[in-house]
Parts: structure tokens; sequence; C-alpha cells
């Protein structure tokens, strides 16, 4: 069972909820768990947990190689690029890397068999263990534009090695692109939310983007007593099962603060997570 958190914007916890349900998971299960960190722009799950990385690689986006030699300008390549990542300037070829989809229609259409494909590295995948959790991460490069490359490439190496065990996805927040790939090979979507206008807007646009894609998923309100019901209305409208209600408790801020994760800061917190996790598994089973 794959389950991602996502929400429609940043700081409401989903972090927390991701990598508390994979504690719960380990403690329910002697498969280990594995938990995904595809918020490749800030991967901070890891920090919660007591990681041992034992693998790592680098990993990137294919992009087009010209051989001049064979190019005779003929700007087949720049007119099937839809990203404008390769120009064809008289009797020069720009190949703009940062742009680059890897799609490689370039040299598919290249009648000189002139352009071959290399590794331009974005950034990096890594992998561990806490012990009772299998962990992975995806860390993008500082400078670059597109983490949708380095989240398939975290997912592709990990889930196809995790078997029967439950798999936690922490996905970025937003509602764009890295969310839509961190998602979409999911089976369920949690969606961590707050009851603040701002925290209703988000989650309506997350919701939208969860529908699109066919996937069955629930809410969890944070910071539950902060603002007013509009949120739980909402999701009674939208049939979303709440799931959860975690309430405004000054000592989780406290606990995460010092990066002791919330189960493991206040244990009493644990039958949330595990009522989260059997409505899920129901969900799921339908």
């Amino acid at each position: 069972m794959v389950i991602a958190v996502a929400s429609g914007k940043g700081g409401t916890g989903k972090t927390t909820v991701a990598v508390s349900l994979a504690i719960t998971a380990a403690d329910q299960s002697s498969a280990k768990p594995l938990l995904l960190d595809c918020d490749v722009e800030e991967p901070n799950s890891g920090l919660f947990l007591d990681i041992d990385y034992s693998t790592g690689r680098d990993t990137g986006v294919l992009v087009p190689e010209v051989d001049l030699d064979k190019c005779t300008y003929c700007g087949r390549c720049a007119e099937v690029c839809v990203w404008n990542a390769i120009a064809v300037a008289g009797e020069k070829v720009l190949v703009f890397r940062d742009l680059c989809h890897g799609c490689g229609s370039c040299s598919l259409v290249c009648p000189e068999d002139a352009i071959s494909e290399i590794t331009h590295v974005t950034g990096r995948i890594e992998g561990g263990s806490d012990g009772s959790i299998n962990f992975a991460r995806g860390i993008l490069n500082v400078g670059q534009a597109m983490p949708v490359p380095v989240i398939s490439s975290l997912l592709n190496e990990y889930l196809p090695q995790s078997g029967n065990s439950t798999v936690i996805i922490d996905s970025s927040p937003g509602t764009s692109c890295p969310v839509v790939e961190a998602v979409s090979r999911s089976d369920y979507v949690i969606l961590v939310t707050e009851p603040t206008p701002f925290g209703l807007h988000d989650l309506k646009a997350a919701v939208d983007v969860v529908k699109q894609l066919g996937i069955p998923a629930g809410v969890i309100i944070n910071r539950d007593g902060i603002g007013n019901n509009d949120v739980e209305k909402y999701c009674h409208s939208a049939y979303l099962p709440v799931l959860a209600k975690i309430p405004m408790d000054r000592r989780i801020a406290e606990m995460l603060s010092e990066g002791i994760p919330l189960l493991r800061g206040l244990p009493e917190y644990k039958e949330v997570f595990l009522d989260v996790l059997a409505a899920v598994r129901e969900e799921v089973k339908k």
C-alpha cells in the first residue's frame, strides 16, 4: 500500500504526518515501512529520524549533445522542442540544459544522426534506515529548476523494492508538477490542511488535482481550534472523510523544533495515527 501525504500549501504539518505514519506502521508490522521524501527542494523528513545513509547516487536529465561535424544546421531539432531547449542560429547550435526535459525528440528527428544524449546532473537520491524504517530522499541541486526528474528517479528506484511494505510518500507542498509526480503512483492520498481561509482555499486546489488523478483521498485537519469549521463543512459537502483532527498543541511545536518526532515525544497521539492507517486500509480495500 502506497500512501501519499500532500497539502495545497506549505507549513500545514505534512512532514509531521508522514513521519508519524511511518513510525506507526513500523510499530504495527515486522516488515519495515518505506518513507520516501519527495519534497526534493527541501527534504526534511530525515531530520526527525536517525538515518544511517548507506546508498546514494547522482541523477539528472538526458540532454542533447550535438556533433557539429555531422550537423547540417537544418533546424529540425529546434522545431520539435516545445521547451525551446535547443536553438539553431546560423551555423551554431545552442543547448539550454536547464530548460531540457529529456524527452529525446531532438535526437529522434535529426536526419544526420548528429545528436546523442548525455546526463545533465540535477540532483541526488540517497537511501538508508534508522533500524525500524527504511528511508530514501531526493535532493535537487541548488540552482536547478526542475524537481520532477529527481522525484521520478527516486520513485523508480525505491518503489519496486518496497514489496508488501507500507510506503509513505512525503510530497512537495502545492498543486504543481512535483506534487502530481509524487502522488500519481499512490493508492491513497492524505491531504493535510489547517482550519483557516488560506488552508481551505489551497485544500480545494489539492482536491481538484487528486480528483483529476482518480485517487481516493481523505483529510487531516492540523492545528484544529485556531480557526473555524469551514474546512470540515467543505469536506462533508465534497464527500471527503476527515481522517483525524490534531489540536493546536504548543507541546507539538516544541518537540518538532528540537527535531523530535511527534509520536516519540508525545506518544499519546499514537492512537490518532493508528486510526488513520486503519481507515486508509479500509478505503484502499474497497
